[in-house]
């Protein structure tokens, strides 16, 4: 039954393509205005796997749109190539391979200057369209005389030529590149895309490179662009120059934001809206050059009260009428506090089975982690200064010490997120101080962080995955057509970690309806399904009730056997129920370091951690 379904969406597509030409004359689409939302259509599914799959607003997909559309069209005019559909494919792939060049300047940056870049990059593209390029291109006229597909079948050649004869090819052209859309999003590759857009921060902590998918994204959105640039000229039988401009860009956007980004329909339906509307507003209504203010109006309107866009308003309004709607969880509201203890038995063959047990219990006992006058300066600040610290293997360790003592910057420097001034960083053997946080997570070494970073558009199992794919596909790797279910062991090391983390019971629940506590065991949970060799945990009791902490330490407690952990937290009492050895930092420096009982009765750390007050630690 599952299996059918994964193709319901394909077959509901295919048949919609079908019916389109009986039913859509009725509703007043003219045939060419149909042909125009199918190339529309296509252009956005790439550019919705850019923009509503990885968060990527890229206001330059004309370059990419113009660049497939021109090389195709100079060779079926100009270059007397006799093939129309590989003419397409050269455009596509000419389309790709400058998205690639220029994914390689424009993703250097984040946010508004990545769309600026974009920007610039479109009208540098349009500027040598028509100047350097125009004896190529025909500068402000364009290409004319673009072919229209035909296929010899041996006992008959089929022609398409314009109106509803030359839907059919849009329509399968259209429909084949929703296949590979859904393919892809579906992927391991679809995954993680969305895993950047809720939280690009954590998705490369938890060893991903993001980077590489960011621009893989953009090279699939241009290959769509370059593509759909082709069949417009078909469809026109003439390349225009207006392919290049930003307009286009804008209309690709505003097109998709109102159909819905995320939904690889929203720009077909946005498109359709879009053109039929200009239609009927300058034909019908007679408004001429005063469409575009009406246009405008209606888009503002329909992105103030459908902020997800056409398809994302029917979901919700299918969801209220069906009872299906997702109830928004109060804390107090949550699923009952997991009974830990029964739970028991579960967690030890959930250990059993994990990597990490298996990789300590073969290790040779010894240090995992050194660290060799560790020191970090911002400026004339010191925030750590000449730290030695080792961990051996298996060791439970607690790093304590007062607000402002460089426990943070400490932690960030033995994870590579922040590079230290001077010093070392040796971990199983391997010098990383030079690492950066994907690879060294690749190592083995992740942390789970004290302000939650989750993927929060994404279900508790979703979250899982993604940090899962890690461990079992390596940082980077091109799958793009691979189900999530072919991936052996992912479902297994998910399974364990939701055991692991006490949310086996909630695997399907949206990260935005979880309590506090939920949120902060599913934090940890992101840490160790990467299987990591030695764990680093950031405050993991912070902001917790009384009953929550309880409930963590256990889990903490349930989780430490066999691996290899260091815990920073404020909360000591429980820091020294949980940890074997302590290290008290201060002022940026190791103060002291033993066994809990010593580090209660040091004078020393009495003396400077709580300013005097003896006997507050053994209280």
């Amino acid at each position: 039954m599952l299996k059918q379904r994964r193709f319901l969406v394909e077959t509901l597509t295919a048949i919609g393509l079908i019916v389109a030409p009986f039913l859509l004359p009725h509703l007043g689409f003219a045939p060419n205005t149909v042909n125009r939302i199918l190339v529309w259509g296509l252009f956005g599914l790439g550019f919705d796997i850019l923009f509503g799959f990885t968060g990527l607003l890229s206001f330059g997909q004309s370059a990419f749109y113009g660049t497939g559309g021109f090389v195709a069209a100079y060779l079926l005019t100009r270059a007397g190539f006799p093939n129309v559909v590989l003419a397409l494919v050269i455009g596509m792939i000419a389309a790709a391979a400058v998205g690639y060049l220029v994914g390689l300047i424009a993703l250097r940056r984040t946010g508004i200057y990545f769309a600026m870049i974009t920007v610039a990059i479109a009208e540098v593209f349009f500027f040598v369209e028509f100047n350097p390029l125009a004896d190529w291109t025909g500068g402000e006229n364009g290409l004319p005389g673009v072919p229209t597909p035909s296929f010899n079948l041996g006992f008959t050649t089929v022609h398409f030529t314009t109106g509803w004869s030359l839907y059919q090819f849009l329509a399968l052209c259209y429909f084949i590149g929703v296949v590979i859309a859904l393919r892809i999003v579906r992927s391991p590759v679809g995954a993680i895309l969305s895993a950047i857009r809720d939280n690009p921060l954590r998705a490369t902590a938890v060893g991903h490179n993001i980077h590489g998918y960011k621009l893989t994204a953009f090279v699939i959105a241009a290959a769509y662009a370059g593509f759909a640039g082709g069949l417009l000229g078909v469809l026109q039988a003439f390349m225009p120059p207006d392919a290049f401009t930003f307009d286009t860009s804008g209309q690709l956007v505003m097109q998709t934001a109102i159909g819905g980004r995320g939904t690889l329909f929203g720009p077909l339906v946005g498109a359709a809206v879009w053109l039929f509307l200009q239609d009927f507003l300058q034909a019908a209504l007679g408004l001429g050059a005063a469409w575009k203010l009406v246009l405008g109006v209606i888009f503002v309107l329909l992105v103030c009260f459908l902020r997800r866009g056409i398809i994302g308003g029917l979901e919700d309004l299918y969801g209220l009428i069906s009872g299906k709607r997702a109830k928004h969880i109060e804390p107090d509201e949550a699923a009952p506090v997991p009974d830990f203890a029964a739970a028991d038995e579960q967690k030890a063959v959930a250990e059993s089975a994990s990597e990490p047990s298996a990789r300590h219990s073969e290790a040779a006992d010894g240090p995992i982690l050194q660290a060799t006058g560790l020191t970090k300066r911002y400026g004339g600040l010191v925030a750590n200064s000449d730290i030695d610290f080792t961990v051996n293997r298996g060791e439970l360790r607690g790093i304590i010490g007062p607000n402002g003592a460089g426990k943070s910057t400490f932690f960030k420097m033995l994870t590579c997120e922040v590079s230290p001034t001077s010093g070392k960083i040796v971990f199983e053997g391997r010098d990383i101080t030079a690492t950066g946080v994907t690879d060294v997570c690749q190592l083995g070494l992740t942390k789970s962080y004290q302000v939650n970073q989750l993927f929060t558009g994404l279900t508790v199992r979703e979250n899982i995955v993604i940090a899962a794919l890690a461990k079992l596909r390596g940082k980077f790797r091109l799958d793009l057509f691979r189900s999530l279910d072919k991936i052996p062991g992912l479902n297994e090391q998910v399974e364990r970690t939701l055991q692991l983390v006490n949310l086996a019971s909630r695997p399907d629940t949206p990260v935005s309806e979880l309590a506090y506590g939920e949120k902060r065991r599913l934090e940890i949970g992101l840490a160790l399904a990467t299987s990591p060799s030695l764990l680093l945990l950031d405050e993991p009791l912070a902001g917790m009730s009384p009953r929550e902490r309880v409930e963590t330490v256990r889990l903490l407690k349930s989780i430490s056997r066999d691996r290899t952990m260091i815990i920073i937290d404020h909360d000591m009492d429980a820091l020294f129920e949980l940890a074997e050895r302590v290290t008290v930092l201060q002022e940026g420096r190791v103060l002291v370091e033993g066994t809990p009982q010593e580090i209660k009765g040091s004078a020393a750390v009495q003396e400077s951690y709580l300013g005097g007050v003896h006997g507050v630690l053994d209280a």
